[in-house]
């Protein structure tokens, strides 16, 4: 009985006096990792108990100490190393912002703002004043309202402008966006009657006549930003639906969703809509993201005329979605980076990335690859010119071309290592393709190369047995 290996169990006052554990405890608080320990020991006996386990010599029960304590204190929302390729990645918050809309939130975050006030006169103002300028100089918008996502801005739209009447759509247009949320479904909880016309792979400008009745409010066009239909297929321009909405006059809402916002003579994009464009074609109101192709924080932007602008502005609804002042601050010191094209090119880090030539990224893949094989050459490295993508619902048969180091490892799975970079620190989220883990230096800032090669080597000696390695 005086060996039962639960005596051999330390106590949680013992491991708290530590030196590991002690820093643990600068770091995450001794309550915290005293709860961690205590749920770490109860694991412990479980296994010795019912499984059979033997106790781990002390330093290596202290290494798993150490580990479970960091998993368990460690906030979910931390910034990890993009090694997917996937530029616009929905899981890792989509684009990345530039400098100076950090700083400026950074800035306007740490202090007061004039978020709602006229220092000149001291009266109450409007937020929206610190960003719409910038919109309608950069799109020739008479107006412009910012809310907390382009579903925001899809639903108060429809809400202000046709609730309880029709809005007439393409049915190839009827997309569902990220999360399972249907454009159907938004449309609905606004109060619109959605009106379906033409089929799926075409639809003409009679479709829509034919469809218009007293109750219609307003024309709308969706682009298909996260699918392509080809081949057989026939969709109305929107010049033409807008001479069609003031013959009737409607209004026509034009949802371009991934966010060009000036033309940016990019062959990769040359599919994308443009809200400067759309508007002035004459769409009434014109719907974007924020955090996709524009490069921004997370928002719904619509601009278009003062008219329709306004009476979304007045909505009810624009008190539950509208932004607060850390979005304001990163959304415009992102749209001044616009108003030179070159500086948004050199400093958007989304541009940047696209913009970095393959020869670079060829570079950089094989200078890592010397690297890991002096390091850990179990892993297997090699150089291999792959295919990126968009992502994020944008521009979704858009491949680009990229450089990328492959691993193989030895003594290990693909899928052992992928979880060992994704819970290592700083995380590294990576993508398993062919029987191979890549990392994709497109979506890899250069300053994280070095991070790169040393957490690739701990997330291998992790997967090994202890004594291995």
């Amino acid at each position: 009985m005086n060996d039962h290996p639960l005596r051999h169990i330390p106590k949680v006052d013992a491991l708290l006096q530590h030196p590991r554990v002690q820093a643990l405890v600068k770091r995450h608080s001794r309550r915290r990792v005293t709860q961690a320990i205590r749920r770490f020991l109860e694991h412990l006996r479980r296994g010795v108990l019912h499984q059979g386990e033997q106790l781990p010599p002390h330093e290596q029960l202290l290494d798993q100490l150490e580990h479970y304590v960091q998993r368990q204190c460690r906030n979910p929302l931390q910034v990890v190393i993009n090694a997917t390729g996937v530029l616009l990645h929905t899981g890792l918050g989509r684009s990345p912002l530039a400098p100076a809309a950090v700083q400026a939130l950074a800035h306007c975050g740490g202090n007061y703002a004039s978020v709602e006030l006229d220092l000149e006169s001291g009266r109450r103002s409007q937020r929206v004043l610190a960003v719409a300028p910038l919109l309608q100089e950069l799109t020739g918008a008479e107006a412009a309202v910012v809310v907390n996502n382009n579903a925001a801005a899809t639903l108060i739209a429809l809400a202000a402008l046709a609730q309880g009447r029709e809005v007439v759509v393409s049915r190839g247009q009827l997309v569902e966006i990220g999360g399972s949320f249907r454009l159907p479904e938004v449309m609905a909880m606004s109060g619109a009657r959605l009106r379906e016309v033409g089929t799926t792979n075409k639809t003409r400008l009679s479709d829509y006549q034919q469809a218009i009745g007293p109750r219609t409010a307003a024309l709308m066009r969706v682009h298909t930003s996260n699918f392509r239909i080809v081949g057989f297929t026939q969709e109305v321009p929107l010049a033409e639906l807008v001479a069609l909405g003031r013959r009737y006059d409607l209004p026509v809402i034009d949802d371009i969703g991934s966010g060009v916002i000036v033309p940016l003579d990019l062959p990769e994009l040359e599919q994308e809509p443009v809200a400067a464009a759309s508007v002035s074609q004459g769409a009434e109101l014109v719907l974007f993201s924020g955090d996709k192709l524009l490069g921004g924080p997370q928002c719904g932007i619509i601009v278009g005329r003062r008219r329709w602008v306004e009476q979304i502005a007045r909505h009810p609804l624009m008190r539950a979605l509208r932004v607060d002042k850390l979005t304001l601050a990163a959304l415009a010191a992102t749209l001044e980076l616009y108003l030179e094209l070159d500086q948004a090119r050199d400093q958007l880090p989304l541009l940047r990335m696209l913009h970095t030539p393959l020869d670079t990224l060829k570079r950089r893949a094989q200078r890592l690859v010397r690297r890991l094989l002096q390091q850990a050459p179990a892993l297997e490295p090699r150089a291999v010119r792959e295919v990126g993508y968009f992502g994020g619902g944008s521009v979704p048969t858009q491949q680009l071309p990229t450089w990328c180091v492959a691993l193989c490892p030895q003594h290990a799975s693909l899928d052992q290592l992928a979880r060992a970079l994704r819970t290592g620190s700083p995380p590294v989220v990576p993508r398993v393709q062919k029987e191979r883990l890549l990392l994709d230096l497109r979506t890899v800032f250069p300053a994280q190369d070095s991070t790169l090669a040393e957490s690739a080597v701990r997330a291998w000696q992790r997967c090994q047995p202890q004594g291995e390695g």
